[in-house]
């Protein structure tokens, strides 16, 4: 996939608009730098750009090298549901993602402008392109923004998923409206985004709700989402979400916090808040069996919309040496027209420091799917691992990893999963690998 046109021009006057800011004063740097070496006049100069750039980065990287038996699969060994891939040494996969931003004052206000590509596996995307203004004088707290962007609330990092977010679309919004102790964040989305070009067909609109933190108790706070979308679908019904979380600090004792999620959605909303299922197009050229000029078709795959629940349960500890977080979670759904689908999942990840900037890791995670009229599936995952950071706290990074995984899973998942871990009748596997991942 080719990174879109859209994407690389507002790269670019990004870092032309840094190179105008700091421009001015890159000069008056080097006449304050003409006494002393050549080195040091070079890093007042470095040091006077950056301040005058004032650019903002952030990101994510994993990487590294991943081992299977031959014509098996690396990594994402999972029976499909949302919390049911229990990442450490099963993501066998490459990704980076990188913010760019920076931050103006103009007359008192401040606005900024960020762009974030990325890459998975070799093929580009863009993941945020937006921009924003805040304290105007008649709304000083509030944060006005437009374009695609990252609208998160919180994730459960050992299965990799924000159980809690919009955004990924084109949009705009307002960040930070004041309701007591709580803030509320009102965005409205189209179906578009920077690398489908507004391809869908449904013409799907939406808008998403976020009140975050209200103080309920000691060390509680209460998270509220809902979301409403209207499009031209061909099955299903509009779609509507709506959801809550609830983190606790010190949970039963001192230094374990506790965050508990409760989401519906049906039609084409997903449990997030975002677009579900919609439908896809293909444009075909086409050439006339009598020859002359070339014409195009386009066919419409219509999706159906489903009704969805899910309770999940997450609790995060450091301990001394002890860290970790473990998941306990339950899902549903029902498509419009189909069989249920029930998935459940239990498992956690530990962490122990045995030396400075050493740790050992350990996960396990246990899953089942149950569709309607089938055998239910399940599906184990084990990794052990050793680990190199800064420290040896859980959430410490860069983490450095040499991990060792096994999986096992029954017939029934087997053969739902054919065309991939199950294939040839298998029904288990065990990998190693070196992977880092890092955020900043």
């Amino acid at each position: 996939m080719n990174q879109p046109k859209l994407s690389i021009t507002a790269f670019a006057c990004l870092l032309l608009v840094a190179a105008a800011s700091a421009s001015a004063q890159v000069s008056g740097a080097a006449a304050a730098a003409g006494q002393g070496s050549v080195l040091q006049q070079a890093e007042t100069v470095a040091k006077r750009v950056a301040q005058a750039t004032a650019l903002e980065f952030s990101g994510y990287l994993r990487s590294g090298f991943y081992s299977a038996p031959s014509g098996v699969q690396a990594g994402g060994f999972a029976l499909g549901g949302d919390l049911q891939k229990f990442r450490l040494g099963n993501e066998g996969d490459n990704y980076f993602e990188l913010s760019i931003g920076k931050k103006f004052d103009v007359e008192g206000t401040k606005w900024g402008v960020y762009y974030m590509p990325a890459v998975y596996n070799g093929n580009t995307s863009t993941k945020q392109i937006y921009a924003d203004i805040s304290g105007l004088s008649f709304a000083p707290e509030a944060t006005f923004w437009g374009g695609q962007r990252y609208h998160r609330i919180q994730d459960i990092h050992i299965v990799d998923n924000w159980l809690m977010e919009d955004g990924d679309n084109y949009g705009a919004g307002v960040d930070g409206i004041g309701v007591g102790s709580a803030k509320l964040n009102v965005a409205i989305y189209t179906d578009g985004n920077a690398d489908n070009k507004n391809s869908s067909s449904n013409n799907a609109k939406r808008i998403n709700l976020q009140l975050r933190d209200l103080a309920t108790n000691s060390g509680g706070k209460l998270s509220l989402t809902a979301a409403a979308i209207n499009g031209d679908f061909a099955q299903g019904s509009q779609g509507g979400a709506l959801g809550l979380l609830h983190n606790q600090e010190d949970f039963l004792i001192k230094g374990m916090n506790n965050s508990f999620f409760l989401q519906a959605s049906n039609g084409h909303a997903s449990l997030s808040g975002k677009f579900y299922n919609l439908d896809s197009s293909t444009t075909t050229t086409l050439a006339p069996a009598g020859g002359g000029p070339l014409f195009t078709t386009t066919t419409v795959s219509s999706q159906m919309g489903a009704n969805q629940a899910r309770i999940a349960d997450a609790i995060n500890w450091q301990l001394g040496k002890w860290g970790g977080q473990a998941l306990v979670g339950y899902q549903t759904l029902s498509p419009d027209s189909g069989p249920k689908v029930k998935d459940i999942s239990l498992g956690g990840r530990v962490s122990y420091g045995v030396a400075a900037n050493v740790k050992l890791l350990g996960e396990l995670g246990l899953t089942s799917r149950d569709v309607d009229g089938q055998s239910t599936q399940l599906l184990n995952k084990g990794t052990v691992a050793v680990a190199f950071a800064p420290n040896t706290d859980f959430w410490s990074r860069p983490e450095f990893r040499i991990y060792a995984t096994t999986a096992n899973w029954n017939d029934a998942a087997g053969s739902a999963n054919a065309g991939g871990f199950g294939a040839n009748g298998r029904s288990n596997v065990s990998t190693f690998g070196v992977q880092i991942e890092a955020w900043w």
